[in-house]
């Protein structure tokens, strides 16, 4: 990555929130070698020191916030540490979420206390980062927020999938609110995904299904798609693009 720093994202703050790993991390790897500081917000510290220190030994200026979205007052604290640092946010990525496989259990099965602690990182997790972010990107003159929702929350029969179209009910409501700001809000729903985690928990027989009945594309989902979703959409070329959500789902579920 070190011979491809620098791009058209040079001097752009990227905050990237569930950044040390997964999505996340690949989604600073890209901001990164766009040209972009990347703020590696996580709620693991270490893990977010390491995927910093990639970072910068790559050429990237990076720095490692902990921060649990889901804490109001953490949110705050690390947001006003990465604008000592680096002048700003231009771009917010929130990535941070709760995604095990646990989550797609009913209502009636899954433990009030768990579908608070997911409502609380994955709904409320994105309104702290959001607002939390908001002026450090007015003041630059307007930025982008790229939520993370999922194919799940199109159905929305399970919690997860509800916190999941919850999140894109905020994509809508902030992208109005933030628009005076000159502040563009989208999100992208990943389909399924080639993930460590979604391949430990998913049946392979399940993940075949999908990809061979259900899909349009019949192959598997990569970051890399996601990732270009993201770039897309935080790029000048999505300028006009607001309040949308970017399904990269290889076509499933797909309606009008």
């Amino acid at each position: 990555m070190a011979d491809e720093i620098g791009g058209k994202l040079d001097g752009k703050v990227a905050f990237v929130t569930g950044g040390a790993v997964g999505f996340g991390r690949a989604f600073g790897r890209s901001l990164a070698a766009d040209g972009a500081h990347v703020v590696v917000a996580d709620v693991d510290l270490n893990a977010a020191r390491l995927t910093a220190t990639e970072l910068s030994e790559a050429g990237a200026r990076s720095i490692a916030l902990r921060c649990d979205v889901a804490d109001e007052a953490q949110v705050d604290r690390a947001v006003e540490r990465a604008v000592e640092e680096f002048g700003g946010i231009d771009i917010l990525i929130n990535n941070a979420g709760k995604h095990l496989l646990k989550y797609n259990q009913p209502f009636t099965v899954l433990p009030r206390d768990e579908v608070r602690a997911l409502f609380e990182v994955n709904v409320i997790g994105v309104v702290n980062c959001s607002v939390a972010c908001r002026a450090a990107m007015a003041a630059r003159g307007g930025g982008s927020i790229v939520n993370i929702s999922s194919m799940a929350g199109h159905a929305a029969t399970s919690p997860y999938g509800v916190s999941k179209l919850a999140v894109r009910g905020l994509t809508v409501a902030f992208a109005t609110e933030f628009a005076p700001d000159g502040i563009r809000v989208n999100a992208i729903s990943p389909g399924l995904m080639a993930t460590e985690n979604a391949m430990a928990e998913l049946p392979q027989d399940l993940v075949d299904q999908i990809i061979n009945d259900r899909q349009l594309i019949h192959r598997q989902g990569t970051m890399d798609d996601i990732v270009a979703a993201m770039r897309y959409l935080v790029s000048p070329e999505a300028g006009f693009v607001t309040g949308e959500t970017l399904r990269v789902t290889g076509g499933f579920p797909l309606y009008v």
